[in-house]
Order: C-alpha cells, then sequence, then structure tokens
C-alpha cells in the first residue's frame, strides 16, 4: 500500500498552495527530502520470488467450476510448473490478494498488433508488460540490497557461470506454458535469437540487437529448458539485466514461425511484422493477461491466462484481478482519469501538474491517493558526436557536428543555461532541480563530488565562444563559422508535453543570447526518437530515461560508445567506424573496470571517474531533473511504498500488476467481461476450447 504519512501530505500541500492566484510558493525545505531518498531496500533477490512447488494450488472458484469442471480446461496442475515461480511473502505489501474485478486503466498510445517480436508495439501504458514476459526480470529490484543486487529470475529460471566467465548457462522454467496451452521451450528462446535479435531484417519491440548482448555473443540450446551464452569478455554481468524487458521477451515460435519470411517465402518482412494485426486477438502469450477484445479508439480488455506459471506463497494462481482494460484516450488523460475516479492507476510525469494532483489528493473523500518517488526522469540536450557521416549530414550539419564535437563549445552553451531559471518555469518548490548530466543520484554509484557543476555565466560563455574563433563577423548580432555563415542549430523535440515546448524554447533563447542561433524542429515522440536512433540530428532534446544513468549496472554499455552502434547519441558511421573523442575513449575504460571489477570501492572509483568525464567535458547538456509520482485509486492494494516511476524499469513492470487486487468493500468489480476465459485466435491450431 502507498502510504503518505499526514505531516508530510499537509507540508507538501500547504507549500505548493498559491500565495495568491496563479502563484505557487511552496517552501523548498518542507519537501525536498521527500524527493531526494528511497526507502532504504531491505531484501535479496530470493526474498522477492523463488521457484518451488506447493503443497496445493488453488485458482479463482468460477474457473474451476465453469471451465475444469465442464471439460473445457485441464485442471490446474496440469496447466501449472511442477515447479511454478512463487511470489514469497515478503515481497507482498499488502500480504496474499484476493481474487476478482477489473484493474481499469487508460493508455494514449494505440496497438499496432501482437507481433512484439518483429516490433509492434502494443499500446503501450503497461499493455505490453501485461502480456510479455522476459528471461529476467528487473522492474522491482529497488527493494534490493545494494550488496545483494542481480536481476530477479523469471523465464530462466537459475543461471550459473563458467568458471573464466565467458560462457553462461541458464535453466529455464520447465512446464509453463502460452496461453494456449502450447509448451514453453527453449525452441522459443532460439527462434527469438536466430530469427528476430540476429536477423538484421526484423527489429523486436525492445530494440534489441547483436551488440545488445556485447559482440561476437553466441547462443545455443543444450535441450528444451537449457541454453548456454558464450561471451568476448568475462562475467559480463550487466547482460543479464539486458535480457529483461523489452530486450529479450520471446514470441510464440510455433506461431510465428508460420509467418516468418525464413519459414514462409511467400511472407516478406513487412507482411511478417504486420501478420497479427491489433483486431487479430487471443494472440498466445506468456503473460498474466491476453488481449481478448479491442474496439478501435474505445477500449482493450485482456482477461486472466488461465496457463499463467506464477502463484501467491499460498499457491494461488496470479493475476488476481480477472479482467486488466485500457481506454485508449490520450496520454494525458491518464491521471485525470484517476483523479476523477474512472481510471485506477496512472503515472503523474508532467512537472505543471504536481501542485494540481496534490490538493485534489488532500480533499476529504478524494477517490484516489498520490506517492512521490526520487528525482528520477530528467531532461538533456544530446549533442550529436557523430563526425563520421552516422545520419547522412548536409554542409551545415556537418558544420554544426565540428561544433559539437569542440570541448569549449559544449562548455560554452552549458554555461549560457539558466537551468534554475528552466526548472522554475516548469514548476515553483521543490519539485525541479538543476541537472549537470550523467549519472542521476538515485543510483548508488552516484559521486556528487565528481559531478562539476557549470553555474549560469553568460559573459564567461561569450568569451570562451570569442575565444574559439566563433565571433559574429557580419554585424546581425548572430555568432558566425570561422569564415562562413551564421552557426544556425536545429533542436528536434517533442511538442507533446508543455515542459519538453517549454524546456526547448528556454534552450532557444539562453542560447540566443550568447550570440548561437538555435531553430527548434518540433516533431512527434515517435518521429523524434525515430529521427535520434537515425542520427538525423544536430541536437535532440531528450527526457533522460536511461537506465544505465539511474541505476548504472543496467545498460553499463550504453553509458559510452563502447560499440559502433551502442550509445543514443554517438554512432558509427556508413563504414562501421566510431570516431571517438579523447574524453568518449577514458569514459570507454572507466566503465570497462566498472563491468570487470567485482570490488565495490574499485567500481565506486570507476563511476566517479566517469562522472568527472561526462561532466567536465559536457558530454551531453544536463537541463533538469525531476520527480514523478504514482496515483492510484483507494480500491487497490499491492503496491509498494516509495515505488520509483522508472528506475530499474517503468513503473509499468515495477508495480508488478499480477499481484494488485481490490480491497474488500472497494465497490463494484467493473468487470465487462465476467466469467469468459481467452479463446483462440483466428487461425490458430492446437489450441483447447475455451469460451
Amino acid at each position: 500500500m502507498m502510504r503518505w504519512h499526514g505531516m508530510a501530505l499537509a507540508l507538501l500541500v500547504a507549500a505548493c498552495a498559491p500565495a495568491d492566484p496563479g502563484t505557487q510558493r511552496p517552501d523548498p525545505a518542507a519537501t525536498a527530502a521527500l524527493f531526494d531518498a528511497l526507502p532504504p531496500p531491505r531484501l535479496a533477490p530470493a526474498d522477492l520470488v523463488s521457484f518451488r512447488a506447493l503443497p496445493a494450488y488453488s485458482e479463482p472458484a468460477w474457473v474451476t467450476r465453469d471451465h475444469v469442471a465442464t471439460g473445457r480446461l485441464p485442471p490446474l496442475a496440469q496447466r501449472l510448473p511442477r515447479e511454478p515461480l512463487v511470489f514469497e511473502a515478503a515481497a507482498l505489501p499488502d500480504g496474499p490478494g484476493r481474487y476478482g474485478g477489473a484493474l481499469r486503466q487508460v493508455t494514449g498510445g494505440r496497438p499496432e498488433g501482437w507481433n512484439y517480436a518483429a516490433g509492434q508495439a502494443q499500446g503501450w501504458g503497461g499493455v505490453d508488460i501485461g502480456t510479455m514476459e522476459c528471461l529476467t526480470r528487473t522492474g522491482p529490484l529497488f527493494l534490493v540490497r545494494r550488496d545483494a543486487l542481480a536481476p530477479l529470475p523469471n523465464l530462466a529460471r537459475s543461471w550459473r557461470w563458467s568458471a573464466d566467465g565467458r560462457s553462461l548457462t541458464m535453466q529455464l522454467v520447465e512446464g509453463a506454458r502460452w496461453s494456449d496451452g502450447h509448451p514453453f521451450t527453449s525452441d522459443d528462446v532460439m527462434f527469438f535469437w536466430t530469427d528476430h535479435v540476429l536477423d538484421p531484417n526484423v527489429t523486436p519491440l525492445g530494440g534489441a540487437g547483436p551488440d545488445t548482448f556485447g559482440p561476437g555473443t553466441r547462443l545455443e540450446a543444450l535441450g528444451p529448458y537449457t541454453i548456454r551464452w558464450q561471451f568476448t569478455r568475462p562475467f559480463p554481468i550487466d547482460v543479464l539485466y539486458q535480457m529483461a524487458y523489452g530486450k529479450f521477451c520471446p514470441g510464440p515460435a510455433h506461431v510465428l514461425r508460420l509467418q516468418h519470411p525464413r519459414y514462409n517465402p511467400a511472407n516478406s518482412y513487412a507482411d511478417y511484422r504486420n501478420s497479427f494485426p491489433a483486431t487479430r486477438v487471443n494472440f498466445p502469450v506468456m503473460g498474466a493477461w491476453v488481449v481478448t477484445e479491442y474496439r478501435p479508439d474505445d477500449i482493450l480488455i485482456l482477461r486472466r491466462n488461465p496457463y499463467y506459471w506464477k502463484v501467491d506463497s499460498a499457491g494461488r494462481q496470479l493475476p488476481y484481478f480477472d479482467e486488466l482494460q485500457y481506454r485508449l484516450l490520450g496520454w494525458n488523460d491518464r491521471d485525470i482519469q484517476v483523479i476523477a475516479g474512472g481510471s485506477d492507476l496512472a503515472n503523474v510525469e508532467v512537472p505543471g501538474s504536481y501542485a494540481e494532483v496534490l490538493r485534489r489528493a488532500a480533499r476529504p473523500g478524494a477517490p484516489f491517493r498520490v506517492a512521490f518517488g526520487p528525482r528520477g526522469a530528467a531532461y538533456s540536450v544530446q549533442m550529436n558526436l557523430s563526425g563520421n557521416g552516422w545520419g547522412d549530414p548536409d554542409a551545415r550539419g556537418q558544420a554544426v557536428r565540428r561544433l559539437n564535437r569542440t570541448t569549449g563549445f559544449r562548455q560554452a552553451i552549458s554555461l549560457a543555461i539558466d537551468r534554475k531559471a528552466l526548472a522554475e518555469t516548469l514548476i515553483r518548490g521543490p519539485f525541479v532541480r538543476p541537472y549537470m548530466g550523467g549519472i542521476l543520484p538515485e543510483t548508488p554509484f552516484f559521486d556528487a563530488a565528481a559531478t562539476r557543476a557549470w553555474p549560469h555565466d553568460p559573459a564567461a560563455a561569450r568569451r570562451l565562444l570569442d575565444r574559439l574563433g566563433l565571433v559574429d563577423t557580419d554585424g546581425d548580432g548572430l555568432r558566425n563559422h570561422p569564415g562562413g555563415s551564421n552557426i544556425e542549430i536545429v533542436l528536434t523535440a517533442s511538442p507533446d508535453t508543455a515542459t519538453d515546448r517549454g524546456l526547448a524554447e528556454g534552450v532557444q533563447i539562453m542560447a540566443r543570447d550568447v550570440g548561437i542561433a538555435v531553430i527548434l524542429r518540433f516533431v512527434g515522440g515517435t518521429q523524434r526518437d525515430a529521427l535520434g536512433a537515425s542520427g538525423q540530428f544536430d541536437w535532440l532534446l531528450t527526457r533522460q530515461n536511461s537506465t544505465e544513468l539511474i541505476t548504472v549496472v543496467q545498460g553499463t554499455d550504453a553509458l559510452a560508445p563502447t560499440g559502433p552502434h551502442v550509445h543514443p547519441f554517438h554512432q558509427a558511421g556508413p563504414d562501421g567506424r566510431l570516431d571517438l573523442l579523447p574524453h568518449e575513449a577514458a569514459m570507454i575504460s572507466a566503465v570497462r573496470s566498472f563491468q570487470a571489477s567485482r570490488d565495490p570501492a574499485a567500481r565506486q572509483q570507476a563511476m566517479a571517474r566517469y562522472q568527472a568525464l561526462f561532466t567536465s567535458n559536457v558530454n551531453a547538456l544536463g537541463l533538469v531533473r525531476f520527480p514523478a509520482a504514482i496515483v492510484a485509486s483507494r480500491r487497490l492494494a499491492g503496491i509498494h511504498p516509495g515505488l520509483p516511476v522508472l528506475m530499474f524499469n517503468w513503473a509499468e513492470d515495477a508495480i508488478m500488476r499480477e499481484r494488485l487486487f481490490a480491497r474488500p468493500g472497494s465497490g463494484p468489480g467493473f468487470e465487462l467481461r465476467p466469467g469468459t476465459l481467452p479463446g483462440c485466435y483466428a487461425g490458430a491450431a492446437n489450441c483447447p476450447a475455451r469460451s
């Protein structure tokens, strides 16, 4: 259960209350601590989950009565693995749950289809996490002690390293089944690896490619429930985190192989990607719910997976909620609907709305509660540091990249940015803080002393630009390239939120104050991401959701350009080569030292060195960092106090929906399709008959 101590909430609401209409004047001292620390983690992975047989198992009575007793389903014992995954009691914040009802949510996305292995999005907002399962799991790791930190087992129930650390053998869960009753085996894993991760014509939803798991990595099946990884460097423990959502989440090989061009030459890769459109429901999954109904621009309905392979410590098959609903509205409707009582759960991620959300939560009888996590989200301007032709820049773009690759230029821009002013344009008070870039303070490896701060000093910025020869040669108030035209830099940003627009405009104004013309290019978030991934940008305004900067142990390779296609804003050109800057090479060395060492002190020193290199060289232009909150209906139980919206993964995973339940006496269950279970998707073969 999420709990706000009454005094803390009162202080925060009072702090955010306007002193006069339209003005927010919170007391920073009263509330800052709420965002600066997480509750101390106290558990080990084994305290959260285990694989073991229990004396007995149970499921909702209506499933047994209406589906098992009538012969529509085999008995529960035949649908569960001999040793299912068990959520231990220590990991259940409100104890074992109760069955029944629907969990109602809103998503601003729209499902493209169900072939996530080939890149189709399922609508986001948690839809994919309710249906996909991956080799490991990272979402709830904020609960795990630093000395015991490791990814949780999932489809891979256990693993062991060879003596030299270059081989990793994994045991898969044995006896688990897809939602259509078909066994899950190493065939599903190898099909995903060979025909998706390694196939250059396929990009899985999470973007996994060969470099994701380390250059030269190999994978083989040793049996139906055993796989072995071979790595080129010893003990790449960080790769285990990459095997979680959404990098290594196999799709059903027995279904997908029938459509894949390698096995069905009549299909193109475009045909394959789109072979399971959103209207083709009941697609087999390993997740807790199956999409059973889709009404365009209206609703997605998911019903419990009767073959789900996880139970609680009392032997009750999960999930607790029989139905999961997603109203297809807009992203801005997510928190609004929870506040209004029409939805049960959402993230609040737009700083401008924080004060109002808190005021509404404090009203007597409010149907929701709110809990802020740490300042684990941040905004940065990513400068394209590739001078090698990545993204095919024109002459203007090439000139900009030469500037981007000049350390003094990046430092001058950092001096030009008034981060405190940017923070106050979003919301006054303790919510938003300046961010210098690099590792976020939420990671235990953050070193404040190693972080170079860049004060707002436009005069110093101008002097530095002058020394670089970037002066105004034509008297129009804008600086020129040496012997050439005005410096014009295109900043690509999303117009989807007022936060993005406000920060982009602030950077534009502050850069103009030191003679640099910034041209804003607003494109939708999906297009912005595509432009960033393809290198077609000068500067890119991004919300820094990168897990490597929040956790360090996850996605560690992406902390620096360790491979030709690893780093988000410096990749190889058409010739496959990186053109590393000196500080980048030093950052790579720090990252490799961190990865190779098992000594906590040495790892801490390596990350301090990385942080110093990043911030002193302005590897990216950090702007602001801020918290986000979970808003939840008061009918919900099973949410951990202090849950971060973003850390090891999005809250969509860390919440662990399969463990949520409705409190007794919390009112109607809201089910739209009570008593039903998933059926067979169109064209399925050998699918058990279901209602």
